[in-house]
């Protein structure tokens, strides 16, 4: 159990245009460490992929209501909500049905502030952590994660053109902030994938640091063969393998947001 007073509510989303950097599974287990350390998490998932959902044993034929209804409503009613086997973990499930989104959304007014609203005016005061896994694109979901979030996380896989794709979400940051969220806060950039013995990790973390400072997490997400098969188990590494570095890694990742607040 962390140190840290009981925080007042954080809406995080998760995000990266680019596919297979450890978003979701960033997600999954940064939200199993904040509820390890007792406070209560619900993680609303915004990628019709649905690989967060399925993460938290979230069956695809259970999803009887989704982050879609959520959008297209006024707010999140109590059965879009589903309890996961994690204590302290709850879900809005997500499902294929939300790739149709950004057509349906598209001629839809204030189309990029739907999320944002239907949270104002949704009772979800027991949660004291709402974590937002978003596509591995910008479109108007990933937009709407961003006008609704406090603040973004940033997972950056340690590979060559890592730098590269961020400059451009953090272009779109402050174009968020224009757009309508001007207190959006990047809460920080976190190293996945990462391997000590590999040179090009090493360099992806110096330029990174060099270049970006303390938006850079001190903890760094380790390459883990256990992060790796606990989606295949529908859990996150710390119930798949709570001693393993990968789950460790996450405590630790969790402390440093923890104490932030």
């Amino acid at each position: 159990m962390f140190d840290v007073q009981q925080p007042k509510q954080k809406i995080f989303a998760i995000a990266n245009q680019k596919g297979g950097v450890g978003k979701t599974t960033t997600t999954l287990n940064l939200a199993a460490a904040i509820a390890e350390a007792g406070f209560k998490v619900l993680v609303m998932d915004l990628d019709p992929q649905g690989n967060a959902s399925t993460g938290l044993g979230s069956h695809a034929d259970a999803r009887a209501f989704t982050t879609y209804d959520v959008l297209i409503g006024t707010q999140v009613e109590p059965r879009f909500i589903q309890k996961t086997d994690i204590e302290n973990i709850d879900l809005v499930p997500s499902t294929t049905d939300l790739s149709s989104a950004d057509i349906e959304l598209a001629s839809a007014k204030n189309r990029s502030e739907m999320l944002r609203k239907v949270l104002s005016n949704s009772d979800l005061s027991k949660y004291d952590y709402i974590l937002l896994d978003c596509p591995p694109s910008l479109n108007v979901l990933t937009v709407n994660a961003l006008i609704a979030a406090h603040a973004l996380i940033i997972p950056l896989q340690s590979e060559f053109f890592a730098l590269e794709g961020l400059s451009q979400l953090l272009m779109s940051v402050r174009e968020v902030r224009d757009l309508g969220n001007p207190d959006l806060r990047i809460e920080g950039v976190v190293l996945t994938m990462y391997d000590a013995r590999n040179r090009l990790s090493l360099q992806v973390e110096e330029d990174a640091r060099e270049n970006l400072g303390e938006l850079i997490f001190k903890t760094v997400i380790p390459r883990n063969v256990r992060i790796s098969e606990a989606p295949s188990f529908a859990m996150p590494v710390l119930s798949y393998d709570s001693r393993s570095k990968g789950a460790e890694a996450y405590r630790a990742l969790a402390q440093e947001i923890l104490a932030r607040r």
